[in-house]
């Protein structure tokens, strides 16, 4: 990334010119190619993950428990983002927690690498912990590098940042899954470790470069706290283990025994936060108007992402059973399925950034319910789309590539009508006493949503099947329908939020 980076005008009191990338800090560069090389390793394995968990040279499962394994994996990595706040807030601040995640991330992938079951399943977690620990993290240190929410090049700043992000995830499923797909499973996985650990090696030598923010631990935990919690979180430990220790013992363990666990959890611990939250007799009426209006976006993107994260498990699945994946007589592996989104959002995020500036202008842009409105009816539009490659495999054909291109395509759309709509009014909303909480609170809907579909994979309901498909799909537009219907009950709790 050298060649990029450029001289900046010299700043009255600034000693001599300094390097920026872009325009911008120069540690952006140090965090866009950090977040490419991770999201290139976690992209890389996601893509991989559901096909080798039904692979024959895998680990050789139903479909229905390489799903219920993927929802359960994803719901973890975004329930564990809010810890991972935390972690770096009281223990170690942003760019050492970062740095940690990194590790964790690199060995977790590399324990996928090893030829064993129980192995794996480790690798799940340590990736997911690691990835917890990351997410939280990266984004707060882009803010530390701008003067204030008034620096002009802030925005300007996330946007690179979140093109890294894109890059990465189009990049991996290309490389890694190709490798995974049609070489070894295990070299994939290896792939994904040497990815973040490139990314790992230059956030250390670039880190210098960063904010002396990144370096503070806002509010450290004091003695007596810290002894609190290695207190409580050892007593934990020792239940978890004694638990499965009996269960194993007793010879009824099954993989539904850790799944069924962490699925429940991912939905009542979405329910306990926002509950807490909303009977904290702290918080004036305004706050609590603007948490009932959250509440109805939180369960809106909840329903979005149980459909929209499915096109990483049950839509991958049934490619890899029943699409005719080629082009024009050439063959590709089922895993490239997952660049189609990153590359749809890199082409289509600044037409919708210029589309509402656009709207806005004349008076006419959607408010932020109908928006979401508009990401579940398209998201539910992508399922009932499904219904026909769906109808062509039980007529015994295989579907055509482009049908599942066009369930991404619809997808897409609907993701940037909602995604970047919730992260942005999450912000506006957040109640003071937990502004620096609710970007946690937000991710905990995908926790929701994920764990809705892993509960329903471990009870053994085939994802699968046409009727399964056509239920989910009118449950979205059920869901979208209803916040059109109360759009102006919702904006009306929203306050002075636009």
């Amino acid at each position: 990334m050298a060649s990029s980076l450029t001289k900046d005008s010299v700043l009255p009191g600034t000693p001599g010119s300094e390097k920026t990338f872009f325009g911008h800090p120069r540690g952006l560069a140090t965090l866009f190619m950090t977040e490419m090389w991770e999201r290139f390793s976690y992209y890389g394995m996601r893509a991989l993950l559901p096909l080798y968990l039904v692979a024959p040279g895998g680990l050789h499962m139903s479909a229905a428990s390489a799903t219920a394994i993927y929802s359960v994996y994803l719901s973890l990595v975004y329930l564990l983002a809010m810890p991972g706040g935390w972690f770096a807030d009281r223990v170690l601040g942003p760019r050492k927690t970062v740095a940690v995640a990194g590790a964790v991330i690199m060995l977790g992938h590399l324990t996928l690498a090893l030829p064993w079951a129980g192995s794996f399943f480790a690798g799940l977690g340590l990736v997911a912990i690691g990835s917890g620990l990351l997410k939280a993290n990266i984004s707060t240190m882009v803010g530390h590098l701008y003067k204030g929410t008034d620096d002009p090049r802030r925005d300007g700043g996330f946007t690179i940042f979140y093109i890294g992000i894109n890059l990465g995830a189009f990049a991996a499923p290309l490389v890694i899954g190709t490798i995974g797909e049609n070489v070894n499973w295990h070299i994939g996985f290896a792939l994904a470790a040497l990815g973040m650990a490139v990314g790992l090696a230059q956030f250390l030598l670039g880190s210098r470069h960063l904010n002396p923010r990144s370096d503070l631990v806002p509010t450290p935990l004091s003695a007596e706290e810290k002894a609190a919690t290695l207190r409580k979180s050892a007593m934990w430990a020792a239940v978890a283990v004694v638990f499965y220790a009996i269960v194993g013992f007793s010879g009824v363990y099954t993989l539904n025994w850790l799944l069924v666990p962490i699925t429940v959890a991912g939905l009542l611990i979405p329910v306990a936060v926002l509950v807490r939250i909303k009977r904290d007799k702290e918080l004036d009426r305004a706050d609590q108007s603007k948490m009932t209006a959250y509440i109805w976006f939180f369960v809106a993107a909840a329903v979005f992402w149980m459909i929209y994260d499915q096109g990483g498990s049950t839509v991958s699945l049934f490619a890899e059973k029943s699409a005719d994946n080629s082009i024009l007589g050439w063959d590709f592996p089922v895993s490239w399925y997952q660049s189609v989104n990153p590359v749809m959002i890199m082409a289509l995020a600044p037409v919708f950034a210029w589309l509402w500036v656009a709207l806005a202008r004349r008076g006419k842009e959607p408010s932020t319910a109908v928006k979401f409105a508009m990401g579940l009816l398209l998201v539910g539009a992508s399922f009932f789309l499904f219904l026909a490659p769906l109808a062509i495999a039980d007529g015994g054909h295989k579907a055509a590539a482009l049908w599942l291109v066009a369930i991404y395509f619809v997808q897409t759309v609907g993701e940037l009508t909602l995604s970047p709509v919730g992260l942005s009014v999450t912000t506006k909303m957040a109640p003071a006493k937990y502004a620096s909480q609710m970007m946690g609170v937000w991710f905990l809907a995908v926790t929701a949503g994920d764990a809705t579909t892993g509960l329903l994979s471990t009870a053994g309901v085939n994802l699968n099947k046409t009727g399964i498909v056509a239920l989910e799909a009118v449950l979205a537009v059920i869901a979208g329908v209803a916040v059109w219907m109360y759009r102006k009950k919702v904006k009306e709790l929203m306050g002075d939020v636009r």
